[in-house]
């Protein structure tokens, strides 16, 4: 009787094994997406970065959910350039490509119609190193109001000359993924080719700012600029007029008593004690 309990334990067991590896054959075979095969990353690709076969692997996936755009033939990314930052187990997609044989670098980020321009900035320009790459800005120029010198007057002027321009990188690095705080010494920005031409006049008339603005405002703003007299709330002074010195009045010169004719008598009056007597001569 034990043998035979032992026995019928031991099929019971077997059974249970064969089922179990049934069951997760089978549920592989239903979530491991039936046979469809899509590329991934491997490895984390970097914005502009080309991609290579180690950088890439083929991975099951169900043909319900596979994304428009998936690549199934790894040939077909060789030597292709990321356009963002794709993570490891990331679908690559055609979306994240820049076009079929672009070189790698900065130069494929930038899309059509736009240009990359270069700024010098430090720590207080560039935001305190919070100004980072996919990041969004405005320009701020500050720099002296036209005939302000001819009219002697101080009218230095801070003005907004640019809105939401995209941070394409800072110094050398343009991964959109880092969120930690950098100071460096140059921003690269994305700009049209008459927002290029306008920050090139604005940096060589006066000192540039860079202003953070939030990721989703896209709302213009409209500013008159703020000059000195409007910061401190005061008209501007105009000079009192020099004094204007008057000459005293001349006084007329005495005129000389004519002299006497030559010939003609000259009398005297003569006082001699209480009597006065007139000579002539």
């Amino acid at each position: 009787m034990k043998a035979k309990g032992l026995v019928f334990l031991l099929v019971a067991m077997l059974a249970g094994l064969a089922a179990v590896a049934l069951g997760t054959r089978w549920l592989q075979a239903k979530t491991g997406g039936d046979g469809n095969r899509i590329a991934v990353a491997a490895v984390e690709l970097q914005l502009g970065g080309r991609i290579g076969p180690e950088a890439i692997r083929l991975v099951e996936w169900p043909s319900s959910s596979i994304p428009s755009g998936a690549f199934t033939d790894l040939a077909a990314l060789d030597g292709r350039v990321a356009i963002t930052g794709i993570q490891p187990g990331e679908p690559i997609l055609e979306s994240r490509l820049a076009p079929v044989g672009t070189k790698g670098g900065l130069s494929a980020v930038v899309p059509d119609g736009k240009r990359a321009i270069t700024v010098r900035v430090n720590d207080v320009v560039g935001v305190a190193g919070f100004t980072l790459p996919g990041n969004y800005v405005d320009i701020m120029v500050n720099t002296e109001d036209a005939g302000a010198k001819q009219n002697n007057e101080d009218r230095m002027i801070s003005k907004i000359v640019l809105e939401r321009i995209l941070v394409l990188a800072v110094a050398q690095e343009a991964n959109r993924d880092e969120t930690k705080p950098r100071v460096v010494n140059a921003v690269t920005l994305e700009v049209t080719p008459e927002q290029a031409e306008r920050l090139d006049l604005a940096r060589s008339v006066g000192n540039l700012s860079l202003v953070l603005r939030n990721q989703i405002d896209s709302s213009p703003t409209e500013t008159a600029g703020i000059t000195k007299a409007m910061l401190l709330r005061t008209s501007v002074e105009v000079p009192p007029p020099a004094p204007v010195k008057v000459a005293a009045p001349r006084r007329a010169a005495a005129k000389p008593r004519p002299a006497p004719a030559p010939g003609a008598q000259v009398c005297v009056e003569v006082i001699r004690g209480v009597s006065k007597v007139n000579e002539c001569f």
